[in-house]
């Protein structure tokens, strides 16, 4: 038998690259010799990440619409019909077997190239609510896996899979690392922690929120890991001053994120599918702000699935910077509700969901003889 030839395709965010690696990674785990192929959106973070991880990347000049600017969203018929050609070329040179799809501006092109030559093809859906284009493609695909219940209402029921959705296996594993992530943190591990997230980028409401009761967290004698983001730790570090204070960790971005999860024993984050499903394999009580700025609402969505089994707390964006905190510190104090969520939230963990893809995406694929 020749090897299964994959493509992969979608990203953008971090959201859809690392669950396309841990996919990726998967189907090496279960037939070495398969032959994937990444495609992604020229530009994009994955055409960096994927070959850091060891893929081969072809990009497609594709972008999505772009808010209160009409002169660059009049170039995006041209980038829709020059990426449909290429991806229909990369479909007829490289004959996967089947197609992979993650989300992101790069997924469309792909999977319509590989419906209109027949080629089967994978949906994997991260959130609890699917856009447009993943709604449209489902009609068509051979599998949809998901991460939420409830998703028949997007796609054929009978093509459906609850898997999960993908996660770093390293992010996940902090079994007996407190003492090491607040050593490396240069924090006590005797003292209660709290562990705030706004993604690489990171999130302009959270960090408005925990810099306005700063002092409410020195006041309470509790730690605090506050992961700003690229975009804002210049502007908080001149604000604030490099040693702020010893019970507060400043920082761009989490290198040893397990490290920082083994430390805390409450963590804010927004509410994006990828650090949900890690957040249910931490198995530590969670305070979801879902960002606004998101396709469909999403991030609203996927956090109420957990509230609505009392697996996590939600505080909507507007009201955060009012009421984060205080709710945060509250949370910290009752045991036994942070005992509950913890509970709660182990329930919903899925942590194959990258070999159960891997496995449907090698059911799917069309093996022929040498």
């Amino acid at each position: 038998m020749k090897p299964t030839k994959i493509i992969i395709s979608g990203g953008g965010t971090g959201g859809h690259i690392f669950p396309a690696i841990a996919i990726a990674n998967a189907l090496k785990r279960i037939e070495p010799e398969c032959e994937i192929l990444f495609v992604g959106a020229t530009g994009r973070m994955e055409m960096e990440k994927v070959p850091a991880a060891g893929y081969k990347i072809v990009g497609l000049n594709i972008s999505g619409i772009q808010r209160g600017s009409i002169l660059k969203n009049l170039s995006l018929p041209f980038k829709l019909v020059d990426s449909m050609q290429k991806a229909l070329k990369l479909i007829a040179t490289f004959k996967p077997d089947v197609v992979v799809g993650v989300g992101g501006y790069a997924s469309g092109p792909v999977l319509f190239a590989a419906s209109w030559k027949n080629v089967p093809y994978l949906i994997q859906e991260q959130n609890s609510y699917a856009g447009m284009t993943n709604k449209r493609l489902g009609k068509k695909a051979s599998k949809i896996c998901v991460a939420f219940d409830g998703m028949e209402q997007f796609f054929p029921a009978d093509r459906i899979l609850k898997t999960g959705n993908p996660v770093r296996k390293d992010v996940v594993e902090i079994y007996n690392k407190r003492f090491h992530g607040s050593e490396l943190l240069k924090l006590d591990p005797l003292k209660k922690t709290i562990l705030v997230t706004g993604g690489s980028l990171g999130a302009a409401t959270l960090n408005k929120s925990i810099e306005k009761h700063l002092q409410d967290f020195i006041d309470q004698d509790v730690q605090l890991i506050w992961q700003t983001g690229k975009y804002y730790y210049a502007g908080i570090m001149e604000r604030l001053g490099g040693s702020f204070h010893p019970n507060v960790r400043i920082l761009e971005f989490l290198n040893q994120m397990d490290l920082a999860y083994a430390a805390a024993d409450v963590i804010i984050s927004r509410a994006g599918a990828g650090t949900i499903a890690e957040l249910c394999l931490i198995k530590k009580p969670v305070i979801l702000v879902p960002s606004p700025n998101v396709a469909e609402d999403h991030q609203t969505k996927n956090a109420m699935a957990l509230v609505k089994r009392n697996a996590a707390l939600l505080i909507n964006d507007r009201s955060a910077e009012d009421t984060l905190v205080t709710q945060a510190l509250e949370l910290l104090k009752d045991e036994a509700r942070c005992e509950q969520l913890s509970v709660n939230i182990a329930e919903m963990a899925l942590p194959q969901a990258d070999e159960l893809i891997a496995r449907e995406v090698f059911k799917l694929a069309v093996k022929k003889d040498i």
